[in-house]
């Protein structure tokens, strides 16, 4: 480090002083360094550690050894070892690599491959053993053969439905350009991207490759499940280099620059490559498990759907007519409600269940499988439970009739749950929800109201109820009321349509008896309240998207949070949103290519990409009783530069730098410090 003080000595005494502080700099110089990181006020060490040699030496050539070294200056530490060190090519073997004091040992357990540039990226887990200052990015070469291979590929990898970095997945190259290469051949050479996504791949030999992203996790270093996140690539990449120059800025300190300067070096390509990775959605057919949550109802869960039921038979009571079938939207979650209560409280009930599942050919095949399902809780358990809750009724109503009050001799019959999902304020384009805990049997739409106020008299006013199931919440967004389907399926909750007027407040009302669930239970009467936001309060976006014309478009109008609070589903590439909140938005839409209103993954084997995503890359902020008219070109900004950093969730690591702290320390102390360059 070097040092000066100024303290503004008067003209006089200038030479005097002079002599003075030079002999003061070379005492604090001195001091520095015998006391170098002490907790007793000396100045702190912030050199990085230095190599000062390696065996064999770096960039060394027809290396036949497998145990490497790395001497340091001081003694040194590595952070998150197996996250930041790569070793290429990769090693199917797990190498040992381990701090001994002032050097690093390497013990590689793979054979060395013949005339073969190796690289063991450090990133920048190196660092001193007491300041943790570190030495940054750092990467130790050497070769089994006569040349050194020096070329670079770099890049960023994101997620393709969300654009969020990938962190910690592996980017490998290929020589082999075949896809089939990236399915049975491990990866020529690799690294793996940091919390940024950020990516470079060191000693490359000049040529042509196929580039791929892999979350591996069988460790055999090339796609062979398809639960692994991947990407890759359409389009083969050639290196090259060539000499550039870049701006160094020397900072005093974390305000103060020092100098600037123009360096020359070997600029790598490509060094901006993109992959958007994805996991390819589990088509493979199988039984996952099953579960009894109540006593009245049992679930069978599969990998995935499928348009034929599975047939389920009992084993040890009657089947017949015994169940009540409830499938979500994807056929892959089947609920099996219990008609016989007098069956529900069997304890234990043996099905055979019948069903399609994958064979190892990828063919649908018949499967019967046997299965025991057990009440969580016995049934004389539940018993005594029951006759615990009946006897503290009956003494409550005996404490009513000592006290001469109103009480009932006979427990009531348990009313069917019903909760009304309808906040006091609702928006002109919002709806009511109604959500049981059973199927219901009957819906009586005449004891269902919905009254409208009009100044100071109440009028009806026309809804619709119907099942809440995706299929019609997205024909709701669509405005295709005529697409929606008016019959129950069995779903647990109902959406209530109604023509609500902005300013107008409205009653939802439901009487005794207008919902009969599947064991008979009757609703309560039930009544809410709501108030429909007049236009005053909205503002309105109108976005037109140019480049997509004739496609169909799904369009999310997005929170702080990055979470959707509107969706849009277009064909005109018009994407219109009414009556939002006051507040800061964003926005994302994707190409639907089948219209089926979902975002798609991709299918490597299949040579399907996942349906584009885009990004708005401006904030759009929106003010009561606005129109915020914008026209949004998807292509005009590069992909990277899209998604706002407020709705990034993750975000990248803090660089690790010198922490300067002499600087502060000299600040004190009222002397100049000027780090040693």
């Amino acid at each position: 480090m070097k040092l000066s003080v100024s303290r503004h000595p008067s003209p006089t005494g200038r030479l005097r002083m002079a002599t003075i502080l030079s002999m003061l700099c070379a005492a604090l110089l001195l001091s520095a360094c015998a006391r170098m990181g002490q907790p007793d006020g000396g100045w702190y060490d912030e050199q990085p550690p230095r190599v000062i040699g390696a065996e064999p030496a770096e960039n060394a050539t027809n290396v036949r050894t497998k145990k490497l070294f790395i001497n340091f200056n001081e003694y040194i530490k590595i952070a998150d070892a197996t996250e930041k060190v790569v070793v290429s090519p990769p090693q199917l073997e797990q190498p040992e690599i381990t701090t001994q004091g002032k050097r690093i040992a390497i013990k590689l357990a793979d054979s060395l491959r013949a005339n073969t540039t190796y690289t063991v990226d450090f990133s920048d887990a190196i660092s001193d053993n007491n300041e943790d200052n570190p030495l940054g990015n750092y990467t130790y070469v050497f070769s089994t053969g006569d040349n050194i291979d020096s070329m670079e590929v770099g890049g960023t990898v994101i997620q393709a439905d969300n654009f969020e970095p990938v962190k910690g997945i592996l980017v490998g190259l290929y020589s082999d350009l075949a896809d089939s290469a990236f399915t049975s051949k491990p990866m020529l050479r690799i690294a793996r991207t940091d919390a940024s996504g950020r990516f470079v791949i060191r000693g490359v030999a000049p040529g042509t490759y196929r580039v791929y992203a892999l979350q591996d996790q069988d460790g055999n270093y090339f796609y062979s499940q398809k639960s692994e996140m991947m990407a890759s690539l359409p389009q083969p990449i050639t290196t090259s280099a060539f000499n550039d120059v870049r701006q160094d800025t020397l900072w005093r300190d974390s305000l103060h620059i020092l100098k600037v300067s123009r360096s020359h070096y070997t600029h790598f390509m490509p060094d901006n490559l993109v992959l958007k990775a994805f996991t390819t959605l589990q088509t493979d057919r199988y039984l996952v498990k099953q579960e009894r949550s109540k006593p009245n109802v049992f679930t069978l869960f599969f990998s995935y759907g499928s348009d034929r039921l599975p047939e389920v038979k009992g084993l040890n009571f009657d089947s017949s007519d015994a169940f009540f079938v409830q499938a979500n939207d994807r056929h892959d979650t089947i609920s099996y409600w219990l008609r016989d209560t007098t069956l529900a409280n069997q304890d234990t009930l043996n099905i055979e269940v019948a069903y399609l599942k994958t064979d190892s050919t990828g063919q649908l095949m018949p499967q019967t499988d046997t299965l025991q399902l057990l009440n969580k809780i016995p049934y004389e358990r539940r018993l005594k439970l029951k006759q615990k809750e009946t006897n503290e009724w009956l003494k409550q109503q005996e404490r009513r009739r000592r006290r001469g009050q109103s009480y009932d001799s006979t427990m009531p019959t348990p009313a069917l749950k019903l909760r009304i999902d309808a906040p006091s304020a609702i928006a002109p384009d919002e709806n009511v929800v109604f959500r049981f805990e059973e199927p219901l049997l009957h819906i009586d739409t005449t004891k269902i109201h919905l009254y409208s106020k009009i100044d100071t008299a109440w009028y009806r006013s026309p809804f619709r109820l119907l099942p809440y199931s995706k299929n019609n919440q997205r024909a709701i967004l669509r405005h295709q009321l005529g697409q929606l389907t008016e019959t129950g399926d069995g779903g647990l909750d109902y959406v209530l349509i109604g023509q609500w007027r902005p300013g107008v407040e409205y009653s939802i009302e439901a009487d005794s008896g207008a919902f009969t669930g599947l064991y008979g239970e009757l609703s309560e009467p039930q009544k809410t309240g709501v108030r429909v936001g007049s236009d005053d309060l909205y503002s309105t976006i109108l976005m037109t998207i140019s480049g997509h014309e004739g496609q169909h478009l799904v369009v999310d109008l997005l929170n702080s949070a990055g979470t959707p609070v509107k969706t849009v589903f277009t064909d005109n590439a018009q994407a219109n949103f009414y009556y939002v909140k006051p507040g800061t938005y964003y926005m994302r839409m994707f190409v639907d290519s089948n219209d089926n209103g979902q975002w798609d993954t991709g299918d490597f084997s299949k040579g399907v990409a996942p349906e584009e995503v885009f990004y708005y890359p401006k904030a759009l902020e929106c003010r009561a009783k606005w129109d915020l008219t914008e026209t949004w070109n998807p292509q005009a900004v590069p992909v990277l530069a899209q998604k706002p950093g407020a709705i990034v969730k993750q975000k990248a690591e803090k660089q690790r730098t010198i922490k300067q702290r002499n600087a502060e320390r000299a600040r004190k102390m009222g002397i100049q410090y000027i780090p040693l360059q």
